[in-house]
Parts: structure tokens; C-alpha cells; sequence
């Protein structure tokens, strides 16, 4: 007797929102691995079809902008320094809740978080972000929790930068089972061995991390919070 064909998986849309200032792996890093995902379709989603500049010095150029964009199934709203800026653009939160209302998942990486919640999606939510953030999130309504992914209801929040690889893998199971997000993270040969046991302040040491604070995060945490008072 002949093997039946095995059924194609129903198609999921994954929009990802893009704005000026992203940090390019908040959005490439669960781009490449839901794009491995069977019936994944993927659209980048913009004010306007022009390039969108990236914290990395290059471009990344949507494929629609927001009165084109189809609905999505699965919403993943990146973030980076530019996040404090589309905080004020209504068309941008516009976007949000709308793709919000009829997506099955609404997900965020890193900063991204404070769109979510400027959209009115983390009220009284469970939700993460970069740990340079985090006790910000109670400005949009949310109770921060210290992981890398948390999953409140359909919303599927991460921490920084590189926890989106995370999210995606773990949104991948909920939807298709554990093999095939074992497989796709096989396939991108996911398996950090980093030479540095301090991704996170809880295990880097304190000078690094009160440097970089002072560098970087102090300024950006407190130009987050004016954007959130506004």
C-alpha cells in the first residue's frame, strides 16, 4: 500500500515591525529561525517601502508598509535605541494594536517590549526585556520577570538582543512540537559555547557591568523613561 503524502502544514504569517534605529539581531536572530519553520511566510513592516537603517550601520529594506501589511499570525516587535523614538509615532503603536487584535501570537525582543505596552498589550502581563530596561516595565503596566522568555497568555516577551533566537525556538515548539524546533536549531547549529560566562549582571563581573551602565545603559534607560512619561 502506498504511503499517503504527508500534509503541508497551513501557512503562518510572521510580521516583524521595522523602524529607524533597530538592533538588527532583535530582528534577524527569530527571523532565521521562524523563516526554517514549515508554511512560515515573512513580512517586514514599515511607516513606507525606504530602507530602514539598523544600529549596525546598514539597511534592511521592508517588504511592506503598514497599509499593506498583511495580517499576521505570529507579531514580533524588535527593539534598539530607536524604540524611544516610534514610542511617539501613533501610526507606528497604530500598527501594533491592530496587528495585535487579530494575531494568534504577539511577541517582542529586547526593548520592543515598551511598544507592546505603549500599545496597551502588557497591562498586568508577565513580561521581560533587556536587563538595562527592566525596572522600567511597571511604566507600561507590566510585572518584570527575570528571564529570558516569558510567556503570559499569547504574549511572548524576551530579553536582550540574543534571547530572540530563544523566543523563536520556543514559539516554534508551541506550534509544531519539540522536533522540529530541535531541528531547526541543529540546522542554525544553535549551541553557544560563549568565552565568557557573563551575558547577563547576574554573572559578569560587577566592574563590567557598572561600566557599561555608566557607558551606555544609564543615559539610554533614562531617555526610555522620558519617552514612556510622555
Amino acid at each position: 500500500m502506498p504511503e499517503l503524502p504527508i500534509p503541508e502544514p497551513a501557512p503562518t504569517q510572521i510580521v516583524f515591525l521595522l523602524f529607524p534605529g533597530i538592533t538588527q539581531l532583535d530582528f534577524t536572530a527569530p527571523a532565521q529561525a521562524l523563516c526554517r519553520m514549515p508554511g512560515a511566510r515573512l513580512a517586514g513592516a514599515a511607516t513606507q517601502l525606504a530602507p530602514i537603517a539598523t544600529d549596525c550601520g546598514f539597511s534592511i529594506l521592508p517588504t511592506h508598509d503598514f497599509a499593506s501589511c498583511p495580517q499576521a499570525d505570529i507579531l514580533c516587535v524588535p527593539g534598539g535605541h530607536g524604540v524611544a523614538d516610534a514610542l511617539g509615532d501613533a501610526a507606528t503603536i497604530d500598527f501594533i494594536a491592530r496587528q495585535a487584535a487579530g494575531a494568534q501570537w504577539t511577541t517582542s525582543v529586547c526593548t520592543g517590549a515598551f511598544l507592546l505596552g505603549r500599545a496597551g498589550l502588557l497591562a498586568g502581563k508577565r513580561a521581560t526585556t533587556h536587563w538595562g530596561y527592566t525596572h522600567l516595565l511597571p511604566r507600561v503596566g507590566a510585572d518584570p520577570v527575570a528571564a529570558r522568555v516569558v510567556e503570559d497568555g499569547n504574549i511572548v516577551t524576551s530579553g536582550g538582543v540574543t534571547s530572540g533566537l530563544d523566543f523563536a525556538l520556543t514559539l516554534i515548539a508551541r506550534l509544531q512540537g519539540d522536533a522540529v524546533a530541535q531541528a531547526i536549531q541543529l540546522a542554525i547549529e544553535y549551541d553557544p559555547a560563549p568565552p565568557f560566562a557573563g551575558g547577563h549582571p547576574a554573572r559578569a563581573p560587577a566592574a563590567v557591568t557598572a561600566g557599561l551602565k555608566a557607558r551606555v545603559y544609564d543615559a539610554a534607560a533614562a531617555r526610555m523613561e522620558a519617552a514612556l512619561l510622555r
